[in-house]
């Protein structure tokens, strides 16, 4: 009778979670390295010889980085975020764009984004311009999947006051014109 065959254990990296073997093709793999050295030496024996001459220079580079100036002004490492395939994402730069469209030759819609990111709830910011300039003001999602306020009517200008004066958390100097197209300061 024949025997069995028993199930192949699997080395799985403690950073990524991928099989040790595809760990080079992740999205961490010099994140990885030092795991991989200290686990599965034989799956990857460059990365066992690497280690050995750049170890040195580690300990020489930690040495020579840390003083007394650096100990007092200790920052944070900020984390950068990852999008699918190791892709990092940029940080968006708080700030709100402002954009007149013309529609059927005499019509306008003001649009403006980015109220978000100062922590104004759009639908109450909808409500307050609508009312401010007695048009209609709606929050819909525009053309990069994010929210925006529409505004219909001509209010370019005004609405800088407007803003400024309703959410004080909103500085001047962050909000932006776009004017064919090109982006402004409205200060």
């Amino acid at each position: 009778m024949a025997e069995k065959p028993q199930p192949f254990q699997v080395l799985y990296c403690g950073v990524c979670g991928l099989p040790a073997e595809y760990c080079e093709f992740g999205p961490d793999f010099e994140k990885c390295k030092p795991w991989l050295i200290q686990n599965a030496p034989d799956l990857y024996p460059d990365l066992v010889k690497e280690a050995g001459t750049k170890e040195a220079d580690k300990v020489s580079d930690q040495l020579s980085s840390t003083s007394i100036a650096d100990a007092g002004s200790s920052k944070p490492k900020e984390e950068v975020k990852r999008l699918p395939g190791g892709k990092i994402k940029k940080k968006e730069k708080p700030e709100i764009i402002i954009e007149k469209m013309t529609r059927n030759k005499r019509k306008c819609i003001t649009t403006v984004k980015g109220l978000e990111l100062f922590g104004v709830k759009l639908n109450d910011a909808s409500k307050k311009l609508g009312k401010k300039f007695a048009t209609g003001a709606s929050v819909v999602k525009g053309p990069t999947e994010k929210e925006q306020i529409d505004v219909q009517g001509d209010i370019f200008y005004d609405i800088v006051d407007f803003v400024t004066e309703t959410w004080p958390d909103v500085p001047e100097n962050a909000i932006y014109f776009i004017e064919d197209g090109k982006k402004v300061p409205a200060v």
